[in-house]
């Protein structure tokens, strides 16, 4: 079986990692941990001469260095406990990335988090969980926190 775990540095995918270590401790299952890293939407000010202080290019690295110390540290932590792990890091946006990645690589499932947002802050943030179940070739994990 094909798993693809997409995180990002939060308690939410903390929480997705955890159900896929207690649900596939028999090691059969390939799972690629993504985390992808969106562009960086940047506005024009024609008033702005360049150089700026700090290239775009150079944020951007570091934000893909970030996300790769981050994939290796879930894959990892995923190996420790026996599961069968790689990891990949893409740029783009999350919700189309997630799903696409998933369609190239065959994947059977998905595991994500649930940030579990509602309301104003659903409609303009919007839900990655809700769009990769909506869009997803595969079957899809949506691991919510339990409230405390």
């Amino acid at each position: 079986m094909k798993v693809l775990l997409a995180v990002d540095d939060s308690k939410f995918s903390e929480a997705a990692i955890r159900m896929l270590i207690a649900q596939n401790r028999s090691g059969k299952a390939a799972v690629r941990v993504l985390h992808v890293v969106e562009p960086i939407e940047t506005p024009y000010y024609p008033d702005l001469d360049p150089p700026y202080p700090i290239s775009l290019g150079d944020i951007q690295k570091g934000r893909l260095q970030a996300g790769r110390e981050l994939a290796a540290r879930v894959t990892e932590k995923l190996r420790a406990a026996g599961v069968q792990a790689a990891s990949v890091v893409r740029q783009g946006h999350i919700r189309t990335t997630v799903v696409d990645v998933a369609a190239k690589w065959h994947a059977d499932l998905i595991v994500v988090g649930s940030h579990g947002r509602k309301g104003v802050k659903r409609i303009l943030l919007g839900s990655v969980s809700d769009y990769v179940a909506r869009h997803a070739p595969c079957s899809v994990q949506i691991v919510r926190m339990r409230a405390k």
